[in-house]
């Protein structure tokens, strides 16, 4: 078969996409450094998961572009692959040190973190063994803390040893410190408060210590929109920059735009008869005479199953109910007697004339929060890249 009918790159002939607004990216990420800068931080842009679900290298470059510091993911490999795509500056890996990675680090020059002895001692080895006594470039450590998240980090009153291995390994430059705060997102500010007076103290020792790291960060979304940076000098952002507020408690404390809308075309319309069941299970009874509409949406695609029964979607501007089981592929909706028809636009997140399906929606019905909504969204879903629409 002649390649001409592969689909290209950039291409797909499944209707089903998923659009980010890299302007209202840009702009999350104005608000966000300004609100940074205004309480003496710098701002690393958090684009792990990638870019939880709106592209890690689209986004890294819009944040980096609007002052971002430098850029934050999970693993080496996320790293490697931002590298690839061009990303420069800063890109910090903040998932536990995995042994035997060191190389990556060094080719890909990506920030380190070091959460425990064991990762430290695993560092000096592979550091000294393909780098030597004098290297002729380090790789960047930042000292993770654990201040009461109780999942990655060192107890406060280890961190100044911790600093001093890295310290003192030719081939390693200690470059930050930092914690993570488990409910910088609740109303009840005080195990924040508690953590960050924790992770101050561990400074305090670090510093009579002889330890000035140049990045100490701790704050995520939430905590840079509703707390005091005590002696930190840098955030790390990441739900807020996609227009997510981290908690429906915070909402509105930023002018922030949703960057992602999820969208479909209809595919075929057929009338059913009343008593007509819909989908596995024939989970749903039709009460009346109606339009099936059929979505080549489902399950694979992050259209959860869970939504069956409590999802709708926009069509023509009007909001219709998904009926019976939500598929691996496809989803059913029912449009009444009004003229939809095949290629119509549905939108299963975004907005669409005055309605809007919300990630925070999806998050209620499915007892969960916006994060795993978007970052739900399957790689088999291409992305389209607008610049304000």
């Amino acid at each position: 078969m002649s390649a001409a009918f592969e689909p290209q790159d950039g291409q797909t002939w499944r209707p089903t996409w998923a659009e980010i607004d890299l302007e209202a990216v840009r702009q999350n990420a104005r608000t966000l450094v300004r609100l940074a800068r205004a309480k003496g931080m710098d701002l690393i842009a958090v684009v792990k998961a990638d870019g939880y679900g709106h592209g890690a290298a689209e986004c890294s470059r819009a944040a980096l572009e609007e002052g971002a510091k430098g850029v934050a993911v999970a693993t080496a490999e996320e790293g490697a692959r931002l590298r690839r795509a061009g990303i420069r500056g800063q890109v910090l890996v903040m998932g536990a040190y995995v042994p035997g990675t060191f190389a990556a680090f060094v080719e890909h020059e990506l920030d380190v973190t070091v959460t425990s002895a064991e990762q430290a001692e695993a560092l000096a080895s592979e550091s000294r063994a393909l780098l030597g006594s004098v290297p002729a470039r380090q790789v960047a450590a930042h000292v993770k803390i654990d201040t009461g998240m109780c999942r990655l980090g060192v107890a406060p009153e280890e961190a100044s040893a911790l600093a001093g291995v890295v310290a003192g390994e030719p081939g390693l430059r200690l470059k930050g410190v930092y914690t993570h705060l488990a409910t910088a997102d609740e109303e009840d500010p005080a195990f924040t408060t508690r953590q960050l007076k924790q992770f101050d103290g561990a400074l305090s020792v670090l510093r009579e210590n002889g330890f000035e790291p140049e990045q100490v960060h701790a704050l995520n979304s939430a905590g840079l929109l509703q707390h005091d940076p005590g002696r930190t000098n840098a955030c790390r952002v990441g739900i807020a920059l996609y227009g997510l507020a981290p908690s429906r408690f915070l909402a509105g404390r930023a002018p922030l735009v949703p960057a992602l809308a999820f969208k479909t075309r209809v595919v075929a319309v057929k009338r059913v008869s009343e008593g007509a069941t819909v989908s596995y299970g024939r989970m749903y009874r039709v009460e009346r005479p109606t339009q099936l509409a059929a979505l080549p949406v489902g399950y694979a695609d992050g259209f959860s199953r869970r939504l069956t029964g409590r999802a709708f979607v926009l069509i023509r501007g009007k909001r219709y109910p998904v009926v019976g089981a939500i598929c691996m592929d496809q989803a059913i909706v029912d449009v009444g007697d009004d003229p939809v028809a095949p290629g119509d636009v549905a939108v299963l997140l975004g907005r669409m004339g005055d309605e809007r399906i919300t990630a925070d929606d999806w998050a209620q019905a499915l007892g969960t929060i916006n994060y795993e909504v978007v970052c739900g969204i399957s790689s088999r879903v291409p992305r389209v890249y607008l610049n304000g629409g």
